[in-house]
Formats: structure tokens, C-alpha cells, sequence
């Protein structure tokens, strides 16, 4: 029964919750959508959003951001696009996409946590050197006719229509929720964004937690490049353009706190599929996929506002049962209990 009560409190199931209502909601609209084929694939084409949210939320934990994020994805992706073009491969692709990946968050890591600059500010700087890359590597052209074993993966169901890509993530989930629940190491990432200082003074390294962190952030960014280029068969100058915001947002409706310490992998997989479902939902609903981006922000800011407030009202109810823990101590006439 305990077990019960404390799932229902869990703050993923509130985006469970709401992610069954607005499939609801879109089945009334129109009752076509309310089959399984259209059901699984908000799913399948939630992956990338998937790897994204699953990458920042190491981050996020820690109480840092990454916007550059969706830059790395789409470098990646242009760099998967031009080894598959020379017929390299799949793991060639795999380990580059990696290890820029990585490399990058790496970069990212030493900047916000060694050098101590501002996450947002650092990973801003970092977003746009590495859009400027993907000009050079490209010469701003459009990556595309490459094909080969790459393209035959791109939506390749595993089994009940689920894709292998979308498989993969969901085990990537699992991985990483049961490594921040059951290890001590994986407890370190909500252990420095809830007190950092309080971490370090019990022995955990808050400078290798955090670049940890971005190195994990990128290299999922660096996956997510890869099944980007997978899955449609060209990269763009401006792949994953706008992609860091869908990932925060999600990570945000999936119970992770903006403010670090607080949050797990399964809300944040919730959330991307939440977040990579409106385009499609809005089709069943009848608005014209141009509502997208408003609707996206529209959410964003809500769920921005919403965690602020619950943050300020958890601050304030500590305050508050210390206040009245020290008071209780003392009689109404000011003398000490006996």
C-alpha cells in the first residue's frame, strides 16, 4: 500500500497523467487518432527527444543548463551524413558521433564547472561555434544522398511497431534511471544540485559530478545526431535547430527541477514524448502545424512559472517547520521548557 502511495506521489506520474488526458482530449476530437498505429507513433518519433531529455537531465540535476545541445546534434548528424556519403561504416558513424559528443560536453564541462563561468552563458557561446562548423564542414550545403545500412535503420520497427531506434532509447532510459536510483555515483547528480556546497563538504567531487554530466549531455546529443540522420536521409545547415528548448521543456514537465536536485530519467522520457507529440496532435485537433512553436513556448513558460512557484512554496514550508521548531521550544511566557 506504501508502495502505492508513494508512485501516485511520484512527480513523473503527474506527466503520465497528463500525457493519457491529452490523448484523450485528441480522441474526442477525432476519434481516428485513438488507434494503435497513431499511438505508437508519438512514441517512435519521440526518440531523439528522448535521447536529448535523458542527456540535459544529467545537467539539469546538477542545477546547470545546456543550450548547445541541438547544435551537437545536428553537427553529428552532418558528420554521420558525410561519412555515410564515402561509404564508412555504421561503426565509424556510432564512434564519431560519440566522441564529438562527448568532446563537446567535455569542453562545456571545464568551462561552467573548472573555470566557473555561467552554464547559460558558456553553452550559448558554445552553440554558436559549433553552428559555425557545420557551415565549414558542410560549406552550408544540405548533407543528403547517402544511403547504404544507415538508411535501412532509420525506421526499422523492432517489434509491435515499435522502431529500433525507439527501443534503444527506452533501454538507455532504463539504464540511466536504475544508475541514478541504485549507485552511489548516480546519486551524486541530485546530491550537488540539491547542496552543492553540502556535497563537497561530505566528500563528493561537485567538479567531476558536473563535467560528468555534460559529457554524458553530449554524447546522447551525439546519438541523437546519429538516428537524426538515420531517420531522414539529409542533414540540413539548421538540424536540431530549437531542439535544446524541446529537451528542457520536457525535462521540466517530466518533474525535473530547473533549480537541480530533484527529478528521474522517467519523467523526462514522458515529457519528450508529451513535447514531440503536439505537431501530430494538433493535426487530429485541427490546428495547422504553424500553432506549434506558440504552443511549445506557450507550454515552456508554464511549466517554468509553475516549477518557480513550487520551489518558493517548498523554501517557504522549510522556513516555516523551522520556525516552528525552535519556537516550540520556548513557553509563551519566553521561558525555556524544563
Amino acid at each position: 500500500m506504501n508502495k502505492v502511495k508513494s508512485l501516485l506521489r511520484a512527480r513523473w506520474m503527474s506527466s503520465l497523467i497528463f500525457l493519457i488526458l491529452l490523448f484523450l482530449i485528441t480522441g474526442i476530437a477525432d476519434p481516428a487518432f485513438l488507434n494503435y498505429s497513431s499511438i505508437i507513433s508519438c512514441f517512435n518519433t519521440a526518440t531523439m527527444y528522448t535521447l536529448l531529455a535523458v542527456g540535459i537531465a544529467f545537467v539539469i540535476m546538477t542545477g546547470e543548463i545546456d543550450v548547445s545541445i541541438g547544435s551537437t546534434l545536428g553537427l553529428t548528424a552532418a558528420m554521420t551524413g558525410l561519412i555515410a556519403q564515402q561509404g564508412g561504416s555504421v561503426v565509424t558513424m556510432l564512434l564519431v558521433c560519440v566522441a564529438v559528443g562527448a568532446l563537446i560536453g567535455l569542453c562545456n564541462g571545464v568551462g561552467v564547472a573548472y573555470f566557473g563561468v555561467p552554464s547559460l552563458i558558456f553553452t550559448l557561446g558554445t552553440n554558436s561555434v559549433i553552428r559555425g562548423m557545420i557551415y565549414i564542414l558542410t560549406d552550408g550545403r544540405t548533407v543528403e544522398n547517402f544511403g547504404g545500412v544507415i538508411a535501412s535503420y532509420g525506421n526499422k520497427t523492432l517489434f509491435a511497431g515499435i522502431t529500433v531506434y525507439y527501443a534503444i532509447a527506452v533501454a538507455l532510459v532504463a539504464i540511466s534511471h536504475l544508475v541514478l536510483t541504485r549507485t552511489r555515483k548516480g546519486k551524486y547528480f541530485i546530491a550537488v544540485g540539491d547542496n552543492a556546497g553540502g556535497a563537497n563538504l561530505v566528500g563528493i567531487s561537485v567538479l567531476g559530478t558536473k563535467i560528468l554530466a555534460y559529457v554524458l549531455c553530449g554524447l546522447f546529443a551525439g546519438l541523437g545526431g546519429f538516428v537524426f540522420a538515420s531517420k531522414y536521409g539529409q542533414v540540413m545547415t539548421v538540424a536540431g535547430n530549437g531542439y535544446e528548448m524541446t529537451a528542457i521543456a520536457a525535462c521540466v514537465l517530466g518533474g525535473i527541477s530547473l533549480s537541480g536536485g530533484l527529478g528521474n530519467m522517467v519523467g523526462a522520457a514522458l515529457g519528450a514524448v508529451i513535447m514531440s507529440s503536439i505537431s501530430r496532435l494538433l493535426v487530429f485537433i485541427g490546428l495547422p502545424s504553424t500553432y506549434d512553436n506558440t504552443i511549445t513556448g506557450i507550454m515552456l513558460i508554464v511549466i517554468v512559472v509553475v516549477d518557480a512557484l513550487a520551489q518558493r512554496r517548498s523554501v517557504e514550508m522549510a522556513r516555516r517547520k523551522r520556525l516552528l521548531s525552535r519556537t516550540a521550544e520556548h513557553t509563551p511566557e519566553g521561558g525555556v521548557k524544563q
